[in-house]
């Protein structure tokens, strides 16, 4: 469930945080998590009959496609994916089948509710470890004897029950003040169990093998116990792991996460347009891609996929696609698929203006990236805004001489100016650099100057 209940217009703001430009995508996505919520809110009866609108992106590379839909998911806390349609085969040949996209999800889906569960039992998971590493350290008495004895004995037994306690309470102290964390204690480790099951469709045969190779490795494993000594500090990870492992309810986890699956994954499928047939054509690599096309559509459409956590409906997730179509054009994607993307975005080209505002405006803008970088090293760096500019305006060039990859190219420029300071570092002491213009200009004017040595450095 989405917990937070929150406007098109705050979704927007916070992607605003991370993301320079293109209000049109942002607008879009904001309004279809909107409507997940809005849909929530309904009665049971209608809330099946309203589908997502998945949403088709359309623009070059670098300009935020990818960013947008992680903040995304990352604002909700919804199982996020990202895949290349190019990567999927048309069921008969080989490769992975789109299905995997559905498998993958989940898999996410578990893990992270996995983890939240394990949060949740962490408190008592560590009071269990601490029991444990101080039963490592001081093991319990054993010759504790039961029945009748001698008033000499009883008070030998005593003696020896109050001093163990003494020792296990002074080992506690000691465990907490750190003191104790380079000792070595013997741990036993436990083999991995088989995974469960997976149900693979007619398209997923070649995990086949995988699949049976982990079950074999699993099952061995299973039945097997290793004794090694560690350092406590590395005994307490794994213990509080195995302690955490058996406090969670995994059913509850699983039956949790498909849910959450179902109505919160945000699957996002790149370069679909590279799967665009561009003519129609009796043969050739156009049938596998149109293929591939017929093979998403039942899964954007709404199918129920098995996996190895059992079935899960995909009827509800929001599936964004993108691609350049630099070559193909969204209709030349079959008409059904092109029904199941209503929503169209546009994302603009990215100007020296938008480069500028990459550098300094996002919470982790590139500039204050590298600055906290070399902080760590002793080297104070400020960009003067004149510098800033000059990065953008180099960034921007390159792109329109070159390959266009968009602010990706700001990541080059800026190595390629910081490159002195961050193969001197560390610095003895600290030391304050000042970014100018000219300090830019001289470092990236020959790459800029020779475009074929360009070719390969930028």
């Amino acid at each position: 469930m989405i917990e937070k209940d929150l406007t098109p217009k705050q979704i927007v703001d916070y992607l605003n945080k991370f993301i320079v430009g293109q209000n049109e995508a942002k607008k879009a996505v904001a309004i279809a998590l909107r409507n997940r919520l809005r849909r929530q809110k309904l009665p049971k009866e209608l809330q099946e009959e309203i589908t997502p609108k998945n949403i088709l992106m359309i623009g070059p590379t670098g300009v935020g496609k990818t960013e947008i839909a992680r903040r995304l998911a990352k604002l909700i806390d919804a199982p996020f994916l990202k895949v290349e349609a190019t990567k999927y085969t048309e069921v008969g040949y080989v490769g992975r089948d789109v299905e995997s996209m559905i498998r993958d999800i989940v898999q996410i889906s578990v893990n992270m509710v996995r983890e939240k569960h394990m949060q949740n039992v962490r408190e008592k998971a560590e009071a269990i470890t601490e029991e444990k590493i101080l039963d490592l350290l001081v093991p319990p008495l054993k010759n504790i004897r039961r029945g009748i004895l001698t008033e000499e004995e009883e008070q030998k037994q005593r003696e020896e029950e109050n001093n163990f306690k003494e020792t296990r309470e002074k080992f506690r102290q000691m465990l907490r003040e750190g003191k104790l964390e380079d000792k070595l204690v013997e741990v036993v480790t436990k083999g991995r169990g088989f995974p469960a099951v997976e149900v693979l469709s007619s398209g997923g045969i070649e995990e086949i093998g995988i699949n049976i190779q982990e079950m074999m490795e699993g099952m061995v494993a299973a039945g097997r116990t290793k004794k090694k000594k560690i350092p406590v500090k590395e005994a307490r990870e794994v213990i509080l792991m195995e302690e955490m492992q058996k406090l969670i309810d995994m059913e509850k986890v699983v039956k949790e996460a498909i849910e959450n699956a179902e109505k919160n994954a945000i699957i996002f499928i790149d370069e679909i347009d590279k799967i665009a047939s561009r003519e129609k054509t009796s043969g050739g690599p156009d049938v596998s891609r149109e293929g591939v096309q017929r093979d998403i559509l039942p899964i954007v459409e709404g199918t129920t996929v098995m996996t190895k956590y059992g079935p899960v409906k995909t009827d509800h997730m929001l599936f964004i696609a993108a691609g350049a179509f630099h070559v193909s054009k969204p209709s030349d994607l079959i008409p059904e698929l092109q029904g199941r993307f209503p929503i169209r975005v546009e994302l603009l080209s990215l100007t020296k203006e938008d480069f500028e505002r990459i550098l300094k405006e996002p919470e982790n803008s590139l500039v204050k990236q590298y600055t906290k970088l070399l902080e760590t090293d002793n080297c104070e760096i400020q960009f003067n805004d004149s510098a800033i500019s000059e990065i953008a305006r180099a960034a921007f060039e390159v792109n329109e001489t070159m390959e266009n990859i968009g602010a990706r190219r700001l990541h080059t420029v800026i190595e390629k100016v910081l490159e002195d300071f961050l193969f001197e570092a560390p610095y003895p002491r600290k030391e304050k650099k000042t970014i100018t213009k000219e300090y830019v200009e001289s470092k990236i004017k020959e790459l800029i100057k020779d475009k074929d040595l360009g070719k390969y450095i930028l």
